[in-house]
């Protein structure tokens, strides 16, 4: 499988292949209400959205926002469904690792679906905080140093 990865900040062809597959994982798949998936345009236009390509096929995706002038907020982590377990989702988080410090960016914080809170310890991420629902699904925050 040969993978590509690309990233741009805002809205553009970037974001809308971000999109097509934020709506396949998160509103076809997890049953989120658009609403609640693109509830924040400002940050639509704001983020850095990355995608991950494989074969030249839509394959993951995620977005970054800047929370302080040393810290990303990683979003809408998603893989399509018959491309997990393949280690796409490790190749993207160390994408957006390496990418970090050309932006002055020293720490990373998400809000994990419990389901993938083990994948994230195995990144070097840990829990932070009381579990909250967002969207209706039960998060953990968590956060990693670089």
């Amino acid at each position: 499988m040969k993978i590509q990865i690309k990233h741009a900040q805002g809205l553009g062809p970037i974001h809308e292949d971000a999109l097509a597959i934020r709506k396949a994982v998160f509103i076809v798949e997890q049953g989120v209400d658009i609403k609640d998936e693109l509830n924040d345009q400002t940050a639509e236009e704001n983020a850095i959205h990355i995608v991950i390509y494989a074969d030249s096929k839509l394959a993951a995706t995620a977005r970054v926002l800047a929370e302080s002038d040393d810290t990303w907020h990683i979003q809408r982590v998603a893989t399509l469904f018959p491309l997990r377990g393949q280690g796409l989702g490790r190749q993207l988080m160390e994408y957006i690792e390496t990418l970090a410090p050309s932006y002055g960016i020293q720490n990373l914080v998400l809000g994990a679906q419990i389901q993938a809170r083990g994948f994230y310890e195995s990144l070097g991420f840990t829990a932070v905080g009381a579990d909250f629902f967002e969207a209706g699904i039960q998060h953990v925050h968590m956060k990693k140093e670089l």
